[in-house]
């Protein structure tokens, strides 16, 4: 999968399951602030990834992620 086709995944999958206009989730946005998430809602964007992209991430390893940038890379790290 390209960067480009996660990036389109990501950004529609989240928009949805976190109720938040598509044009807030770029590159350089911290995860955290724009989705507004808490620990439980943490919980929620890992399983979101890992079901949408078929990969194993955990809690520890996404808060290493702060930003939509890092997160495009990730899941591209995952899945290779």
């Amino acid at each position: 999968m390209s960067k480009e086709e996660i990036i389109e995944r990501v950004v529609a999958l989240l928009s949805e399951e976190f109720e938040v206009e598509a044009d807030v989730i770029t590159p350089e946005a911290n995860i955290k602030k724009t989705l507004e998430l808490d620990s439980l809602s943490l919980v929620d964007l890992v399983a979101a990834i890992d079901g949408e992209f078929g990969i194993k991430t955990n809690g520890q390893e996404m808060n290493q992620v702060q930003t939509f940038a890092e997160l495009y890379d990730f899941i591209e790290k995952k899945q290779a």
